[in-house]
């Protein structure tokens, strides 16, 4: 026990491997100046002893210090570097992760100014899942969801790393991330962890340096300037990585618990086919094979359509993306409860979904609209005027971006014009709104 009566913390073997790494470089620097100023001596037995003793403990010290090449879980504490989770291998100008670790894409991804983003999974041997419906996949204590933020960068770009200019994603720069990333003209920006301990999750944000080798962690977050080039379109903006606090901005579901929890990898985003082991399967199913997932049902497994395929129904679509980018505020459990505009795609009541539903506490946010919903009048609804904000007061989702996705607010501006029917007062009660 500690003398002074408070709990010893728990020791970072690595980061105390380097210590003592680099003090006995600094050491050997000074025995070799040493050894060469001084006249030369015949060795004796027990110096050759202390010599070879030296030299066992520093290249004992000096394996330990490597990064882990294999998937290293930390039950406590705040690792300073990405590299102490032992998830990838740099090198070559690619980044590829370590065994056991699943790469799988959402149906409709959450919109973070439009920076791509390279997900896995990771489990304890001998662990797995458990399904669930609606709710997020149930995971194990020890399971580790990474999330790479990054751009494609000009070619031109002399060192990605560094670039400001960043242009948007095509079908010819995509990547699956199934056998990692290709570097070569590619940005990264952040990985964020969201790691499941004894104690409940915790988020945990590292931020690349230049040279794209190592991510630091960045606990009060980071600001990075960048400039978007859509076509002839250049947008200067600011990249905002999250604080850790932040983190529960988001990622805390239930006002209940108040607990972290990873809110993107659900049954009904997930049941796609994507490449990766087993070939271009079913996630889910994917999932099983690799002994990551329990029962899966057999059918009536939720789908959520991709909000870019325009083969699929406009309402499936329009509500997939409030789905993903709004839900987990606006729930009947979130942040924004008290709006009471639940958007999960789940939801049927058209009220819920803003259909003539005035604003709570929206002040000048509503833009002088009646309701976040107007049938049939994209121009007079709240949902699409938010969206399309980038005004602290009033832009949707209030974190997460500093750009408008243009063609996010027109699929919702598609959607709205086509619902039927119209919002009026009942002169009988002036506050109740009749919806037909």
């Amino acid at each position: 026990m500690a003398r002074s009566g408070r709990p010893s913390r728990p020791i970072n073997i690595v980061r105390l491997a380097r210590t003592v790494a680099f003090s006995l470089r600094a050491f050997a620097r000074k025995f070799l100046l040493l050894r060469v100023s001084a006249p030369p001596r015949e060795p004796t037995s027990s110096s050759r002893r202390h010599s070879v003793g030296l030299l066992g403990l520093a290249l004992v010290v000096a394996s330990c210090s490597r990064a882990p090449t294999q998937v290293t879980f930390h039950a406590t504490g705040f690792p300073k570097t990405l590299a102490e989770w032992g998830l990838f291998t740099v090198k070559d100008h690619r980044i590829t992760p370590h065994k056991g670790m699943v790469t799988y894409e959402l149906a409709t991804p959450l919109f973070s100014d439009y920076a791509q983003k390279w997900r896995t999974i990771w489990m304890p041997p001998g662990t797995s899942a458990r399904y669930e419906p609606e709710k997020t996949l149930d995971f194990p204590v020890g399971t580790i969801i990474t999330k790479t933020f990054y751009y494609t960068v000009p070619t031109s770009a002399a060192k990605p790393g560094e670039s400001r200019e960043i242009v948007k994603m095509t079908p010819a720069t995509y990547q699956t991330g199934v056998d990692g990333l290709d570097l070569s003209h590619v940005r990264l920006i952040e990985t964020r962890l969201l790691v499941h301990r004894a104690d409940g999750w915790v988020g945990l944000p590292y931020v690349w340096n230049a040279d794209q080798t190592e991510a630091t962690l960045q606990r009060t977050g980071a600001e990075i300037p960048l400039t978007f080039i859509d076509g002839a379109t250049r947008t200067d903006f600011v990249y905002s990585v999250p604080n850790q606090n932040q983190c529960a901005g988001c990622h805390t579901a239930d006002y209940r618990t108040r607990a972290l929890a990873p809110i993107g990898p659900k049954a009904r985003h997930l049941n796609i086919d994507f490449p990766g082991p087993g070939g271009d399967i079913n996630q889910l199913q994917r999932l099983v094979q690799l002994h990551y997932l329990t029962g899966l049902p057999a059918s009536n497994v939720p789908r959520d359509a991709k909000w870019d395929d325009t083969a699929a129904p406009l309402d499936a679509r329009a509500r997939t993306y409030l789905d993903v980018n709004c839900a987990h505020c606006h729930s009947q459990t979130g942040p924004a409860r008290v709006s009471g505009l639940w958007l999960h795609s789940t939801v049927s009541d058209p009220r819920r979904i803003g259909v003539c539903k005035p604003p709570v506490a929206a002040g000048g946010g509503a833009g002088d609209r009646p309701y976040d919903i107007v049938p049939g009048h994209p121009e007079l609804s709240i949902m699409p005027f938010r969206l399309a904000s980038t005004d602290p007061g009033a832009m949707m989702p209030e974190t997460g971006r500093s750009l408008v996705h243009q063609k996010g607010v027109a699929l919702i501006e598609q959607w709205i014009a086509q619902l039927k029917g119209e919002c009026r007062v009942d002169h009988d009660a002036a506050d109740q709104v009749a919806i037909r």
